[in-house]
């Protein structure tokens, strides 16, 4: 009939298979594969086998394998379908996978007009640059340089790149040739259901390095804190009996010079 959109064999094929896959896993993610090389993808799916599968499908076919699965629960995972999607079906637990995928990114070089998430610096020290016309690529991004036994030594360290700006050309060329690899490119998990809680779960990022500096800092401050009101406890107890004895001789020497 006129005006009826004609959808195609496989692609009413491929709705019904992650429909089905999606119904049978425990942790359903989307993930973020945008910027991502196939030879990556390809690598991660392997080393996921057996744990998860990932299957890499159009906006349009994933929303609509969600909505033949008539879990309503799932329907909100549908409000984090972009383009550049991936679909992890798994039994395993979704924070274990997010952790998993955080931990095997890989480093990668700045492109021109990306946009950066982190300060990128160039460190002073010695470089394997050889004086030339690098030179002025080197003044252009405002760093300080010297000539060293026939090597160009980088005199004082600079960020050449702000988090929230654009690589231009002459900064990603330097830091090419310098080896340096600021980014950190990987599958990145926007959204997941978990069928055991029924309920999805937005921007989950598990970065155990973080979370254990955070853990650390959080610590720290807990402890001087406890020692500063004279807390007892088996990790307080040494500092406080020290800063008690520091302040005994202190008051034993004023003691001293009054009499």
């Amino acid at each position: 009939m006129a005006g009826k959109t004609q959808v195609s064999k496989e692609k009413i094929e491929a709705v019904k298979k992650i429909a089905a896959r999606i119904k049978e896993g425990k942790c359903i993610m989307l993930l973020s594969i945008k910027g991502i090389p196939s030879s990556q993808l390809q690598k991660v799916k392997k080393e996921l086998r057996g744990k998860a599968v990932i299957e890499v499908a159009k906006k349009s076919i994933l929303t609509r394998a969600i909505d033949e699965t008539n879990v309503p629960e799932l329907m909100k995972l549908k409000e984090n379908i972009q383009e550049d999607m991936a679909l992890l079906v798994s039994d395993n637990d979704a924070f274990e996978i997010s952790a998993w995928l955080n931990d095997n990114k890989t480093p990668s070089s700045a492109k021109e007009g990306q946009i950066s998430d982190l300060d990128i610096p160039i460190d002073e020290g010695p470089t394997e640059l050889v004086p030339g016309p690098v030179i002025s690529e080197l003044g252009a991004l405002g760093l300080q340089i010297m000539v060293e036994d026939g090597k160009i030594t980088i005199r004082k360290s600079k960020v050449v790149v702000k988090k929230g700006d654009k690589v231009t050309a002459g900064a990603a060329s330097i830091l090419q040739k310098l080896g340096i690899k600021p980014f950190m490119v990987g599958l990145n998990p926007l959204a997941f259901y978990d069928s055991s809680s029924k309920k999805v779960y937005v921007g989950v990022k598990i970065d155990k390095k973080k979370t254990l500096e955070e853990f650390l800092s959080i610590y720290a401050k807990a402890k001087g804190f406890a020692i500063s009101i004279a807390y007892p406890s088996k990790e307080t107890i040494g500092m406080i009996l020290a800063k008690a004895n520091s302040h005994a001789n202190a008051l034993n020497k004023l003691q001293n010079k009054t009499q």
